[in-house]
């Protein structure tokens, strides 16, 4: 059973060996750079990098655009299942309507809580 991992084992140790030899020569056949404050520096478009790189953004902003994310994916599904739903009544499927109200409510309960906990308010 062993002997039918044999190439697999083989190809494994055939690319960490690469891998190692590739690294392994060029420290040892690469040059050496001389670290100068002029090259170090962040380069962009030619003018001196001033202030922070990026802004900071408080933690409520990702927090407001995760449940976004959240509440949007749900309406993508609500939407699919309003198009199909009457062709799925007549089909005789009459579950569709107490699983999507089963979900509503769920998602009903998590915008409650999520109300409740002040997520979605901007002063605290």
């Amino acid at each position: 059973m062993l002997i039918d991992f044999l190439p697999v084992f083989l190809q494994i140790l055939l690319a960490v060996g690469f891998a190692g030899v590739a690294l392994t020569m060029s420290l040892y056949l690469g040059k050496r750079g001389k670290a100068e404050g002029v090259k170090n520096e962040a380069y962009e478009c030619g003018m001196l990098p001033v202030g922070d790189g990026a802004p900071r953004f408080s933690v409520k902003f990702y927090l407001v655009a995760m449940l976004f994310v959240i509440f949007d994916i749900e309406a993508v599904f609500s939407y699919v299942w309003a198009v199909v739903f009457t062709d799925l009544i007549n089909e005789g499927h009459t579950q569709v309507l107490w699983s999507m109200l089963a979900f509503l409510g769920v998602l009903t309960l998590a915008y409650i809580y999520a109300l409740k906990k002040g997520a979605l308010s901007w002063k605290s």
